[in-house]
């Protein structure tokens, strides 16, 4: 056995508390199963946000013609443009293992790692199993896409994951994708941009159903133009047909029956966390009903002296500066994970005993149009001393030329003045949310918000339009 000051399981946000405890003078084991860089470098964020990209490009210039530019696709190297990205971050992914591998005080692990008791990992190499012991350990064992038992078939046909479909060399003419979420809005918008026919089977009224309601409709709305769009529907089995391509059927809460076709189905039900995969429950680790690993807000978890961040983990509400009516157990992104990881240092390198906090926490969907949204929806209020505040796109100069049709801010406000949400939908939504973010993170209200001179004709001014009506102040004019 090899003892150890520190442990990290899980290679992707867990390797920022490995680096930080060598700097420490911490003798640090870092065990990883795949790639270094963990979901968002090999299998999420970073593959598909340079693959969107792509879309974007292609997007861009086949809607030309609405601005008076007479252009066109010729072609798209779709299988190029796939290869180039998964080899840049494989590239990424294997310079990041080199570091790790020449770095003082820090051995890197490359198998499979799973708990003996409190405070042992066992660590499978091929042939040779090591057990690994520290008086600290980090979880940052992330998440996996979710296949849900629910969904008859799967065991006897092939389909796709998320992260297969970042990966799928030869392009499907037709794509079924199943599910409503983020992960299925900007893969249809991929695939789509590409020259796939995409239809979507979500089994909420609409799609991405966890955001505000007015934001939801609007974005089902423009991928209905584009797509073919089904919500409502619960998909209950797969099958293979006789021309080789994959069946799905469906049905809707009123017993509407829907089978469609695809040459590939793409899974994208969500992503749960994979605390079961490092075997937690035998470190007598308490998971939650959707097998998070529970933590205080010091996100120590139920065995002293073993922490838990990023998807893996679901962390008491944070400090005064999480956003209001949000909760850090829903936090399955890469910057609250990052976040996570500050605090890790501090209470699990450093000893202290510092509650996590999100301030200004914001999420994006890089989808067409894009979301942004920070805190909470209309639908998550229980209360009704609030004021709402919204803005089209089409009322700024900007912002007319670019989405006046879908492009919509609103803007969620306390009675005294606090910001309780602001959620947008149209171009260039995952930046504009930002403002939001810094401001209330620097303890800004909604009226300091609406006062703030914002650049003319800046798409900016959405947010400013936004938080202006929220506080009854929306300019008047001619």
């Amino acid at each position: 056995m090899t003892g150890f000051d520190l442990i990290v399981l899980g290679g992707g946000t867990g390797n920022v508390v490995a680096s930080a405890a060598a700097d420490e003078g911490a003798d640090v084991a870092l065990v990883e199963r795949g790639r270094l860089g963990g979901t968002c470098l090999n299998r999420g964020c970073n593959p598909s946000k340079k693959l969107l990209h792509r879309a974007n490009v292609v997007e861009t210039v086949r809607n030309a013609d609405r601005f008076g530019v007479e252009a066109s696709v010729e072609s798209v190297a779709y299988d190029a443009i796939v290869d180039e990205v998964t080899e840049t971050v494989r590239a990424e992914a294997e310079a990041k293992a080199e570091r790790a591998r020449e770095r003082d005080r820090i051995s890197l692990y490359r198998g499979e790692g799973r708990f003996v008791d409190e405070r042992t990992v066992a660590v499978d190499r091929g042939d040779e199993t090591e057990e690994l012991t520290a008086g600290r350990i980090v979880l940052a064992g992330g998440s996996r896409p979710a296949i849900p038992d629910a969904i008859e078939g799967l065991d006897e046909v092939e389909f796709l994951t998320s992260a297969d479909a970042l990966e799928l060399r030869e392009r499907p003419d037709r794509l079924v994708v199943v599910g409503g979420g983020y992960v299925a809005v900007e893969l249809a918008h991929f695939f789509g941009a590409m020259g796939t026919d995409v239809a979507v089977v979500g089994r909420n009224d609409v799609l991405a159903g966890r955001e505000d309601r007015d934001v939801a409709e609007r974005l089902t709305a423009a991928y209905a133009e584009k797509h073919e769009v089904h919500t409502g529907y619960e998909v209950t089995h797969l099958s293979e047909v006789d021309d080789g391509r994959t069946a799905i059927r469906a049905e809707s809460e009123d017993g509407d029956d829907l089978e469609l076709r695809g040459d590939e189905v793409l899974l994208a039900v969500g992503r749960e966390p994979a605390a079961d995969s490092w075997d937690a429950d035998a470190a007598g680790i308490d998971t939650d009903e959707r097998g998070s690993v529970e933590t205080d807000e010091y996100l120590e978890t139920s065995v002293d002296g073993v922490w838990a961040i990023g998807d893996v983990a679901a962390p008491s509400a944070g400090g005064d500066r999480t956003p209001p009516g949000d909760s850090a157990a829903d936090y399955m992104f890469k910057h609250s994970g990052d976040r996570e990881a500050e605090y890790a240092v501090r209470n699990a390198v450093r000893g202290e005993r510092a509650p996590v906090e999100y301030p200004g926490m914001a999420h994006a969907i890089f989808g067409s149009p894009e979301v942004g949204s920070l805190g909470a929806t209309e639908g998550d209020l229980d209360r009704e001393d609030y004021a709402v505040g919204t803005f089209e796109y089409a009322d700024t100069a900007l912002g007319s030329a670019l989405d006046p049709d879908v492009g919509f801010a609103k803007a969620i406000a306390a009675s005294d003045g606090g910001v309780l949400g602001f959620h947008v939908v149209g171009p260039h939504a995952s930046m504009l949310v930002h403002e939001v973010s810094t401001a209330v993170a620097a303890g800004a209200d909604a009226d300091r918000i609406a006062e703030t001179i914002h650049v003319h004709p800046a798409l900016s001014e959405v947010v400013q339009g936004a938080f202006l009506d929220c506080c009854g102040a929306a300019p008047s004019g001619i």
